[in-house]
């Protein structure tokens, strides 16, 4: 949308501020938790359009349809895979393998999320593991909560490490030319430090104090995992597709497929075989139950969200953020670092870090003849890189795989509460950047 198709807003008002004040409006009612946070997100994204900070077509445009394609996908290859028994038999052996104790699972599965994370879409990572997250609570008897937060951390600090892993870094990859070895090898080290020093405030947080009977962990480990498989032949078609599509998300830029393509494609053929497996009457209930299974909740949250962040793009703010900070770093290397870091942080905490990064992009561009070039700004795209991906984690709409989470959780009984996560999750984000800073300077300034 250009300049002058954003200045028709109605009524005379600047679209920079009515967009800033639609973005305030709406995240102060999410917070609230007064309105459930789809409607909220859908009425300011029909704001946004009314007032005429932006036309329909270019509030379709805002929307990422290749993350809401992500999602359903994935939400479907879950739902079909989860009636085979998988899950369950996932759940019995990670519960196992920790010798049943809380605190012990709770470390494998952070770090299970982490690893995966690093080579799937974290979105895709949290579909597959919090079902089997939910199985061994409710074996155990034990909360969901600190376990499901531990994985949206372990999430995006996983997705940090490589070019896939999450979408600020498919961006700045494909924009600025860096490959999957680069990603891995300036970025990689950082990320292990942080996720050990997350996995120990987590267990201070938490695992310490988490117990199960003695009856229950009893109960545990003389389960057989293989019991908890239900439908063998399912078992066998979902891990094939799944197995897939995995692979097929590793080598999507040289096959030149979008996420959202391999993962609704996978799903299709995934129901299709599911399909035929079952007479007519029973194929239409499993159709049925396995689009009642996808959050709807969650991704009309992300259109009406898409829409209102990119209503603030538009509009100017993210822009006029983005200029002031390039210029108050006053031509020094090092600051401009440590600016981009930090405010990439909190901005992604509070603004979907895609639309910011993609906002930043051409901005640090232009800073690279003051620093001698394109070659000589390199560590600042490690820092815009940095502080996006983990600024995620500062609350509950700070990244996708956060939503995803929170709306898998609250159907299963779980709740989630905006304040209660920010609370935990805006200091521990805080050291992880605080972490970065340490490296950035160490590494590179």
């Amino acid at each position: 949308m250009t300049a002058h198709a954003a200045s028709h807003v109605y009524f005379g008002l600047n679209p920079m501020w009515a967009s800033t004040c639609i973005l305030a409006i709406t995240y102060a009612t999410i917070m609230s938790e007064k309105v459930n946070r789809a409607i909220v997100a859908l009425v300011g994204a029909g704001v946004m359009i009314l007032i005429g900070v932006l036309d329909q077509e270019e509030a379709i445009h805002g929307i990422d349809f290749n993350t809401i394609g992500l999602l359903t996908g994935m939400m479907i290859l879950v739902s079909i895979s989860r009636r085979s028994g998988m899950f369950q038999y996932l759940a019995v052996w990670s519960a196992q393998a920790a010798k049943a104790h809380p605190a012990g699972i709770l470390f494998i599965l952070q770090i299970t999320t982490a690893v995966l994370s690093a080579f799937l879409d974290n979105v895709t990572t949290v579909l597959l593991i919090v079902p089997v997250t939910l199985a061994i609570c409710n074996t155990l008897k034990v909360p969901a909560y600190p376990y499901l937060f531990a994985e949206i951390f372990a999430s995006n600090i996983g997705g940090t490490a490589t070019l896939i892993g999450d979408p600020p870094n498919i961006l700045i990859g494909s924009q600025v030319g860096l490959t999957f070895n680069d990603f891995v090898l300036e970025l990689t080290p950082v990320i292990l430090i942080v996720m050990a020093v997350q996995a120990v405030i987590i267990h201070a947080l938490w695992g310490k104090d988490l117990r199960a009977s003695a009856e229950a962990e009893k109960q545990v480990m003389s389960m057989k995992p293989a019991e908890s498989i239900e439908d063998w032949r399912l078992l066998k078609q979902a891990l094939t597709i799944l197995a897939l599509v995995m692979i097929t998300f590793v080598l999507a830029r040289p096959l030149h497929l979008e996420p959202a393509t391999i993962a609704l494609t996978g799903a299709a053929i995934l129901m299709l075989l599911d399909n035929w497996a079952h007479h007519a009457e029973k194929a239409a209930h499993n159709i049925h139950q396995t689009f009642g299974d996808v959050e709807w909740i969650t991704i009309f949250f992300f259109i009406g969200l898409f829409v209102v962040v990119h209503g603030v793009d538009v509009g100017g703010l993210l822009r006029l953020l983005a200029n002031k900070l390039v210029s108050a770093t006053g031509g020094n290397m090092a600051h401009a670092g440590y600016a981009i870091l930090w405010a990439s942080a909190f901005l992604s905490a509070i603004v979907d870090n895609i639309p910011f990064v993609a906002t930043m992009i051409p901005l640090i561009k232009n800073m690279a003849p003051a620093f001698g070039g394109p070659e000589h700004i390199v560590p600042l795209w490690w820092c815009l890189s940095l502080g996006a991906c983990l600024g995620g984690n500062g609350t509950l709409i700070g990244a996708s795989a956060n939503l995803t989470v929170a709306g898998i959780s609250e159907r299963n009984g779980v709740p989630f509460r905006f304040i209660t996560y920010t609370l935990y999750a805006a200091p521990m984000m805080v050291v992880s950047v605080a972490i970065c800073n340490v490296y950035v300077w160490w590494r590179y300034f």
